[in-house]
Order: structure tokens, then C-alpha cells, then sequence
């Protein structure tokens, strides 16, 4: 069946609002996402597809689809989609990552007045004939410190929504400046500060190997055995089973959980604690939430489908950017997040420089996918190429595009360089070379070098001496690593007694933490970093 009009192809159920937002241009279809195959015959001619999480459009739906220019993800989630499919097939995907950012702060404060009142197992109790009052008397949150791990979107909503119950209010976030974290009225603390002093901790990081179990038995043996702890972010940055230890030990008051490891989960150990709080992940779950999200999906489709440039664009495809500056969205993107693996403290502020042929093109998106790369790894939102200059914006970051032409021994160069609130600099750059536009590493930290860009790279700086090459090949060969290639740069106009040296090594794997902290100590590395673009 063919249409004069874009087809947009409706997956799951939306409500009126979010139809009556694609407006009379297009031609609405619709079909039932969870039946595989009737999902791929009616998606063939489809210009557009909206979907919610029950539907999977995977590298097979997307082929199918020849006409197909956005999938559309009425919420936050992307997991149902096939990002890099859709990438590869020049398809955008856009989502609606603040669609749910209210209600996720409102569920947090539900849960630590839950906890804080006993309301869930008081409400039980009443209701099976028992009038206990002296059981359930609970704490108020006037004056209480709470400690809130993740200063992003959610987070500043939680400590301005808290500020009303006049608490104190603790936070850590590596990422915020103290400019920021005054802005919020909040205090930065180390994380095991946050541990020692807050009576109620709330997780809002993302998730990564990096913060996978970052609440563990260590972090509740910090804890007063007063306090409470929630997550309502993501399932796993609180390890489970700690977690009921301390909880059945008496470590801490109690624990208000939203979000699961594994999901569904109906019967972990903890749900048969009287002082645990659990909900089956309902952050976005309120009418708001949902209408917000397909109400803003609504629009990016419209703009998609019009070329132009979309807020929630999760990939750069199609015709809005320069056929000579796509090959460096990816580029880029790796090199912000490079940069943020080496960055030691917060920063101040983010330069992105452009320099070569293509230094007189558009090259907006460059900036934008370097603010990605950069925050990727380090909030709880999802991060898209235009709400990753809010996010800078958030923190008190400041951010500089700056072009040239002079790019003196490669066609194009792209740096990403900072300032860090100690007040050094930080400084990544990278090129495409050769007919398949390899994507290398061209520069650290002023270290002229030129190596392919890998999913895993180790970084090491330590003063150049004789042996720490052999010593470090034979501890990763002992670990297992296998190491794919390897560069050491120096600065030729430093004093060889103490010269710095850099080390670069691509290797086939992760490197687990106490292995890189046995290559610090074994060539007493002043930086010893690995950074993981396998996620």
C-alpha cells in the first residue's frame, strides 16, 4: 500500500495526545509490536515507528523497513532498540529522556517518607486488625542529613524538592563544580563522607562497570546503622546481596528500592524484610510521565521526518549533517569519553577544536557528540547530541567550539580539551586516516602519538627510565591480557632525569581494577588509566 504522506507506524498502545501531536501530515498506521511477524510485514513501507518496550525493533525489523528514517521511544529506555543497526542503516532514534525525570524525583521522596514513617508496613498492619502504634513510630526529616550520589537532572530535583523539609543536604558527583553544587544548596562531600554522615542516601548515577554494585558491604560498614538507603535509577548499583545482609544485620534502618538487578524480581531475600520498602519500577509510571513522553517523541518524529535537526536524537543520521563531517561523529564522541576516563577532578571547561578542510563546514554536531562523549559515562540521563550542552550547562561547565584550518600533519584533527577545577589542563585528540577512515588517537596531553582507537586502552604516565616496558607486558601477561598494540611518547625538551613518558596500550580485554593498580605501583605511575569504550 503506498501513501502520498510519511507513514507512521503506531507499535503499542499511546494515548490521544501523543496521536493528535503527529498532527494531519502524516498517514497513521498501526500494529501490534509483540507479534513478530506481523511487526516486520507492516513496518516495510513505514517512514516512521513509535514504540514503547514491549515492541523490539531489532537489525531484523530494520531491515524490513527500506523507507524507515526514525524509530521513536515513547519513554527513556532504549533497550528494546537496536541502536547500532539503526545507526548503520541510517536510521535516527530519538526517546524522551526527561519525560519521566519528575516523577522519578516525586517516587524518591515517596520512598524515603515511607521509610521514614513506617507507611507501607503501618498501613499493613491496620489493615490485618492490629493498632500498633508504638511499633511504627517514626523519624522526621527536619534537620536529617541526606546524601544524594549523582547531582544530574533527578538529583537537583530531589535536593530542591528536600529543601522544603528543611534538611541538610550532602552530595557527591565527581562531575559538578562547588559553583554548581552552591547554585542547588547543596554541600560536595567525598562519597565516603556521604556514607559516614547522611541519615538517608539516594543513588541517581548511571549504570556502568564503573558503578555496577557501587553500594556494596564496604560502603553499608560506613554507614550510621540509622540510615536509609534508595534507589530508584537503575537496577544493580546497589549489590543485592550485601544489601540484605546489612539490612538483616541491622547495619542500616532500612532500604527503599524501586529498581531491580533482573527484572521482573518477585522474590528476592530482602522482600521478606519488614524495613524495605519495594515498588516494581515505577519511576515513569505516572499519567504525566507517559503523556510527556509521547508527546515529545511525537514532535521529534515530525522533525525527522522533516530533516531537521531533533532535541532527543540518540544517533546522527540522514541528510542534517555535512557528508564530510559525519565520519567524525564517532570520532569525536570516543575522544570526549576518552577525556573523561583521564580527568582526575571537575571541570571547568570543555573546548572542542576543529581544525582542517573541514574546519568551514557545519560542524555543530562535533561539538554536540563531543558533550556526549563526555557525560555518557558520568550521568544518570540519557545523554543525546543536543541535551548534552544542558548537561554541561548544569554543572557550570563552559563550552567553546573553536575552528581552524590549520591542521598541520593530518588532513583533519579534533581535540577535546579542558580545564580541570585544580587548575591543569587535560587535552585528547584524534583523526581518520585512510581510505577506511581508521578512527586514531593523535595526541594526549600535548604526547604526539598516532594509535587506532580501541574498545579498551590503558594510559600511563610515569618517568621515563629503562624496563617499564618489559615490566608491564610481563604483569599483563600474567593476568591474561593480551596486549593488541602499544606506544610510549615522550617530550624531547625535557631533562632526561626526569622526563615523563607516555604509554598507550590497546589490549583484547578488560582490565580488572587491582590489575591496574599493580601496574601503578609496579612502575610508579603518576596516572594509570584504562578506558572502556566497549559499552
Amino acid at each position: 500500500m503506498s501513501s502520498s504522506k510519511p507513514v507512521v507506524l503506531i507499535a503499542e498502545e499511546l494515548s490521544p495526545a501523543t496521536v493528535a501531536a503527529l498532527g494531519p501530515d502524516l498517514e497513521i498506521r498501526y500494529t501490534d509490536g509483540a507479534d513478530q511477524s506481523r511487526l516486520l510485514a507492516d513496518i516495510s513501507d513505514a517512514d516512521a515507528i513509535l514504540v514503547r518496550s514491549a515492541t523490539s525493533v531489532d537489525a531484523e525489523a530494520i531491515a524490513a523497513a527500506p523507507r524507515l528514517k526514525v524509530i521513536a521511544r515513547a519513554g527513556v529506555g532504549l533497550d528494546n532498540v537496536d541502536i547500532k543497526a539503526a545507526t548503520q542503516a541510517g536510521v535516527m532514534v530519538v526517546n524522551a529522556p526527561t519525560s519521566n525525570i519528575v516523577s522519578a524525583a516525586e517516587l524518591t521522596i515517596g520512598h524515603i517518607l515511607a521509610l521514614a514513617r513506617h507507611i507501607p508496613a503501618a498501613n499493613a498492619a491496620l489493615k490485618a486488625g492490629e493498632w500498633k502504634r508504638s511499633k511504627y513510630t517514626g523519624r522526621e526529616l527536619y534537620e536529617k542529613k541526606v546524601g544524594i550520589i549523582g547531582l544530574g537532572r533527578i538529583g537537583a530535583l530531589i535536593s530542591a524538592r528536600l529543601q522544603a523539609f528543611e534538611t541538610e543536604i550532602l552530595a557527591y558527583d565527581p562531575y559538578v563544580t562547588s559553583a554548581r553544587a552552591a547554585q542547588l544548596g547543596v554541600q560536595l562531600v567525598s562519597l565516603d563522607e556521604l556514607f559516614e554522615q547522611a541519615d538517608f542516601i539516594t543513588i541517581h548515577m548511571p549504570k556502568t562497570s564503573e558503578t555496577v554494585g557501587m553500594i556494596d558491604a564496604a560502603a553499608f560498614e560506613k554507614m550510621k546503622d540509622t540510615a536509609y538507603v534508595i534507589n530508584v535509577a537503575r537496577g544493580g548499583l546497589i549489590d543485592e546481596a550485601d544489601l540484605y545482609e546489612a539490612l538483616k544485620q541491622g547495619k542500616i534502618a532500612g532500604a527503599g528500592i524501586d529498581v531491580f538487578a533482573t527484572e521482573p524480581s518477585t522474590d528476592l531475600p530482602f522482600f521478606e524484610l519488614d524495613n524495605v520498602v519495594v515498588t516494581p519500577h515505577l519511576g515513569a509510571s505516572t499519567d504525566e510521565a507517559q503523556e510527556k513522553a509521547g508527546v515529545s517523541v511525537a514532535r521529534s518524529v515530525r522533525l525527522a521526518l522533516a530533516g531537521e535537526l531533533v532535541p532527543d536524537a540518540v544517533n546522527v543520521a540522514g541528510g542534517m549533517v555535512d557528508a564530510a563531517v559525519r565520519p567524525g561523529i564517532p570520532l569525536i564522541e570516543k575522544l570526549g569519553r576518552i577525556f573523561t576516563a583521564l580527568t582526575h577532578d571537575s571541570v571547568t571547561q570543555i573546548d572542542i577544536e576543529v581544525a582542517g578542510e573541514i574546519a568551514d563546514k557545519d560542524v555543530k554536531a562535533l561539538e554536540l557528540a563531543a558533550l556526549k562523549g563526555v557525560f555518557t559515562d558520568v550521568v544518570s540521563e540519557q545523554v543525546s547530541y543536543v541535551n548534552a550542552r544542558v548537561l554541561a550547562e548544569q554543572r557550570g561547565v563552559n563550552v567553546r567550539l573553536m575552528t581552524t584550518a590549520d591542521a598541520a600533519d593530518y588532513r583533519n584533527v579534533l581535540t577535546v580539551r579542558g580545564a580541570l577545577s585544580d587548575g591543569s589542563q587535560l587535552s585528547v585528540a584524534g583523526t581518520l586516516t585512510g581510505p577506511k577512515q581508521i578512527e586514531k588517537l593523535v595526541g594526549v596531553n600535548g604526547y604526539d602519538v598516532e594509535m587506532p582507537i580501541s574498545d579498551h586502552l590503558i594510559v600511563l604516565s610515569y618517568q621515563d627510565r629503562p624496563g617499564v616496558i618489559g615490566t608491564l607486558g610481563g604483569l599483563l601477561g600474567e593476568n591474561g591480557i593480551n596486549i593488541a598494540g602499544m606506544q610510549v611518547a615522550r617530550r624531547d625538551n625535557e631533562d632526561p632525569q626526569s622526563r615523563q613518558a607516555l604509554c598507550l596500550l590497546t589490549v583484547d580485554s578488560a582490565v580488572p581494577q587491582e590489575v591496574l593498580d599493580t601496574l601503578r605501583n609496579a612502575i610508579e605511575a603518576s596516572t594509570a588509566r584504562e578506558v572502556d569504550l566497549a559499552g
